[in-house]
């Protein structure tokens, strides 16, 4: 993971006398640190955690070289960089920022940079922060490659790699940083984290802990030094992270991004394997491949093993191998109890939602998280935008007040473009969230929500930026279309060579790809909405599907979906996919709901947005063990916009949800039975005119168009009725007819529907040119 190198809330109140001694041990801490300082600061010989320093031409201390014992004595590979000496002053309790690195990858050097928009250590110690960068457990330096085990000894015996988890993982990172305030090197209230993808996950895990430590037997602890001073994480930014391995890795597309996720919405069912992702992730952990990241990494020689994973069966909480024999066989997963082992662990120690919801370690252990700025990628096909909107979502409902910004775009793993001005925009709201969170003394940054669209090609800027206070104020609107007619899913159905091509892993993570809109045919269920017209419109956030099933013959039934753009000339352009895993039995009286991933696009006019449900999108998705059909009776898609009218786009409603959904805040939910039924009854709404205006002449001729487009028309002599063969597309759509009389006379009526009713009628008289 990298680039790629890749509701509860507790009741308890704290009582004045808990308040108090909260303020006691702060100031303790604070004056632990102060006593400390002196000790460390060793301007000529600084060696912070026992690692000699070299001053650069700018006065900035770089530290390399050694490894250091963490909390159970394995030794973590360690990078620290320290600011300049102070012209006056204490040289020491300085803020500290916490760098993670990708999946496969290791800690940077001075002028490394480990993502683009993230700053080098040089960088952040211009700045005045104290750098940690640590390669995890279980890579290179940190117990990965065969000489550091070798030179290890027994203290890497448990030092394999296991997946981020909180108790280990991200406990080094907590435990080093306390190592630094206790040498007096580092504020222990003055704490930061930031990371990109692997490292994303471990600032996210880190700000959701905050103050805590995860033990490694799944319980809450105070966040202490060594020495036992309070430690505390003051800001954070996770950028291309996940909240919960499970929905990301294996998703089941029973989430959405305007409910609040429950805690077992995301593995029941258990979902699909993202197959190109996790076979690139699983080879990368281990060997110097390069199968994610454009190439070997130069540290070793290619294929060098360069990770350590536990032997099978040895820890039931990291069996890495075990876990990717049992996904990759496949079909049945449910019901099987190393496939529930894994669900629980990744729950306990690897989810950030989980433990921001309280249901970790056995009980509700929520508290506020760190000041957060979140960030995912709308073209990123391992952690997409979902991934932080449900995070955001239960944060928000749960803490209103606690600040969080979050800031998506095309950006991220293979498919994101990661445009300069992109990434520049990201860290510039990155160094401003540190250094009024985590330093201090810079203006508030605010907290809002800012989308930029993906666009063709890479060498056109990004739409937007796109800002409201909230995500769903992001996307104010909503263009609903329903398809009657029925269709089939046949998991032998669909052209590979079109997968082959949107994968993002073989495919060369182009996410400006085209291939030819022709639809697939039998099998694959294809639904075009109207073209865009006017100045067309743009879609910002999960496209919905409520669709009436008939029969589903066959075991393990998925449905695979992916949104194109249909040009003018032919071509279609991959907007958005996800996958949604049947809960079998199948109830086909009641409808499903689910979203494709979020994404980002402006759909120009004669542009067509055309979803596919498919069987199978072999290799990104892994292919069920059962032969199965599914019979779609009838459709309704709904594009979230930005825009709120125009091209049959109505102001944002009631949202389409299962039943026993909770809403996200600010959001209406509704049966998607009556999301259906309503649309339905618009389909079959007769949409007829009478064209009898006494005084004014015979009718000779008239002209209908509906949203703009012309959809029918009529000539000849005492013209008398006309009305529409099909009905416009949508919910909401304005009609408007045009007649013209043997007086001279242009008789315009304009009507707007919305659920089938008549809401405006208007018309004008004029005379016609002669």
């Amino acid at each position: 993971m990298g680039q790629f190198a890749t509701v509860r809330r507790s009741a308890a109140v704290a009582s004045r006398g808990t308040a108090a001694a909260v303020r006691r041990a702060v100031a303790a801490s604070a004056l632990a640190a102060l006593l400390l300082a002196p000790a460390a600061a060793d301007a000529a010989n600084p060696a912070p955690l026992g690692i000699a320093c070299q001053t650069q031409s700018d006065g900035v201390r770089f530290c390399q070289g050694g490894t250091v014992p963490t909390f159970d004595g394995t030794p973590i590979d360690v990078n620290v960089t320290l600011p300049a000496v102070p012209a006056s002053g204490t040289d020491g309790g300085y803020p500290l920022v916490i760098v993670g690195h990708g999946y496969g990858g290791q800690k940077q050097g001075l002028d490394g940079h480990e993502a683009p928009w993230i700053d080098t250590a040089h960088q952040w110690a211009q700045r005045g922060y104290v750098v940690l960068n640590n390669t995890d457990r279980g890579f290179w330096g940190s117990c990965g490659t065969p000489a550091a085990r070798l030179t290890g000894g027994p203290a890497c015996v448990a030092g394999y790699n296991r997946l981020m988890q909180a108790g280990y993982e991200v406990h080094d990172a907590q435990y080093l940083a306390g190592l630094l305030v206790d040498d007096g090197w580092a504020d222990p209230l003055r704490i930061g984290a930031v990371g990109e993808s692997y490292g994303g996950g471990e600032s996210l895990l880190m700000a959701t802990l905050k103050d805590r430590i995860l033990t490694t037997s799944g319980a809450f602890a105070p966040w202490r030094s060594p020495k036992g001073v309070p430690l505390r994480l003051a800001g954070a930014a996770p950028t291309i992270p996940w909240s919960d391995l499970i929905s990301s890795l294996m998703p089941n597309g029973h989430t959405l991004d305007y409910t609040i996720t429950q805690p077992t919405d995301a593995f029941t069912p258990i979902g699909v394997e993202k197959l190109s992702f996790v076979a690139g992730l699983f080879a990368t952990g281990e060997v110097n491949v390069g199968a994610l990241t454009g190439g070997p990494s130069p540290a070793a020689p290619p294929n060098a093993v360069i990770g350590y994973y536990a032997p099978p069966q040895v820890d039931p909480n990291a069996d890495l191998n075990s876990w990717y024999a049992l996904i990759n066989a496949g079909e049945p997963y449910d019901g099987n109890p190393l496939a529930q082992q894994i669900i629980t662990s990744f729950q306990k120690y690897r989810g950030a939602y989980y433990l921001l919801d309280g249901h970790s370690a056995g009980g509700a252990n929520s508290e506020a998280p760190a000041p957060m700025l979140l960030s995912n990628g709308f073209t990123d096909d391992l952690f997409p935008v979902d991934e932080t909107v449900r995070y955001y979502n239960l944060e928000k409902s749960l803490y209103p007040n606690n600040p969080v910004s979050l800031l998506y775009m095309d950006y991220g793993h293979m498919r994101g473009q990661n445009k300069v001005a992109d990434t520049g925009l990201l860290e510039s709201k990155i160094n401003a969230w540190f250094d009024h969170y985590v330093r201090g003394g810079a203006p508030d940054p605010g907290q809002a929500v800012t989308a930029l669209t993906q666009t063709c090609p890479k060498s056109a800027p990004s739409g937007g930026p796109f800002t409201a206070s909230t995500w769903v104020g992001i996307h104010p609107g909503i263009l609903p279309v329903l398809f009657s007619a029925p269709q089939t899913i046949s998991s032998a159905a669909g052209d590979p060579s079109v997968s082959a091509a949107v994968d993002p892993v073989g495919g060369g993570g182009d996410p400006c790809k085209t291939v030819a809109a022709t639809d697939q045919g039998a099998g694959v269920a294809s639904y075009r909405l109207p073209a865009a017209t006017g100045g067309g419109y743009t879609m910002i956030g999960g496209p919905i599907v409520v669709a009436a099933l008939g029969s589903v013959t066959g075991p393990f039934p998925q449905i695979d979906e992916r949104l194109w753009d249909v040009a003018p000339s032919g071509s279609e352009t991959l907007v958005a996919r996800g996958d949604y895993r049947l809960s079998m039995p199948v109830d086909t009286a009641t409808p499903v709901v689910f979203q494709l991933h979020p994404g980002a696009w402006h759909f120009a006019a004669g542009h067509v947005p055309k979803v596919e449900l498919l069987g199978q999108d072999i290799p990104y998705l892994r292919r069920s063990n059962g032969a199965f059909t599914i019979a779609v009776k009838s459709v309704e898609v709904l594009l979230p916009t930005h825009e709120t009218s125009g091209n049959g786009i109505e102001a944002l409603g009631a949202l389409p949800a299962p039943a026993g959904s909770v809403a996200a805040p600010s959001i209406r939910l509704e049966a998607a039975s009556a999301t259906l039924l309503r649309a339905a009854r618009c389909v079959a709404a007769r949409l007829r005119w009478a064209l009898r205006y006494h005084g004014r002449g015979r009718v000779l001729s008239v002209v209908v168009t509906v949203n703009g487009r012309r959809v029918a028309s009529a000539h000849g002599r005492n013209l008398r009725v006309i009305g529409l063969r099909r009905a416009p597309a949508g919910r909401s759509f304005t009609v408007r007819v045009m007649e013209r009389t043997s007086k001279g006379l242009l008789i315009t009526t304009t009507r707007r529907y919305r659920n089938c009713r008549a809401l405006r009628t208007r018309m004008a008289v004029r005379r016609l040119r002669r």
